[in-house]
């Protein structure tokens, strides 16, 4: 099975961005990975938010953010309130605390909908993994370096390998959803 290492590679980092992405998808529960990937306007570029500041949750429904650079807590408080995330960042000068606000049912739902759609992104990057992987088995036939009931055998692994990462997102997708739900 070492033949298919790299679209194995391939397929794990799909997961792993779908966890990524995952993370930054609100709930009713306070997680920093909500806020990393928050661009801020720092030292003339555009850096993620946990790359200039430490993100800490001091109780379940509270962020707490605190720059490095006090020359940046505005910089801060203005990404977070114009992330579309829902969330009113207060800055005391010092830190700044984010109350994560319980989802109404309508926001609720169309964070499941951002969800389904993350997923799917996640499914086709697998599916382009296997479609890659079968391109290379095709080409390995063709030029003789593999028979033909090597090749079929060697789709159907890839093939088993793409069911099961596509059940393991649908996995991450079903528990993430419930978690957004929860009230």
């Amino acid at each position: 099975m070492t033949e298919h290492a790299e679209t194995k590679s391939l397929m794990e980092n799909a997961l792993d961005a779908i966890r990524r992405d995952f993370g930054g998808v609100r709930t009713g529960k306070a997680s920093p990975t909500l806020l990393e990937m928050i661009r801020v306007d720092a030292y003339g570029s555009k850096l993620p938010l946990n790359q200039v500041a430490t993100i800490s949750v001091p109780e379940p429904r509270m962020l707490l953010v605190q720059t490095w650079d006090k020359g940046l807590m505005q910089a801060v408080e203005k990404a977070i309130m114009t992330a579309d995330l829902g969330l009113n960042p207060a800055n005391d000068g010092n830190v700044i605390r984010v109350p994560i606000p319980a989802l109404n049912e309508e926001r609720r739902r169309e964070m499941v909908r951002l969800l389904h759609k993350l997923a799917e992104e996640g499914r086709i990057a697998i599916r382009h993994a296997r479609h890659e992987a079968n391109k290379q088995i095709k080409a390995k036939e063709q030029s003789h370096e593999i028979g033909e009931d090597v090749a079929r055998r060697q789709v159907d692994e890839v093939q088993k390998l793409t069911d099961e990462y596509i059940a393991k997102v649908d996995h991450l997708l079903k528990a993430k959803e419930e978690e957004v739900m929860e009230v």
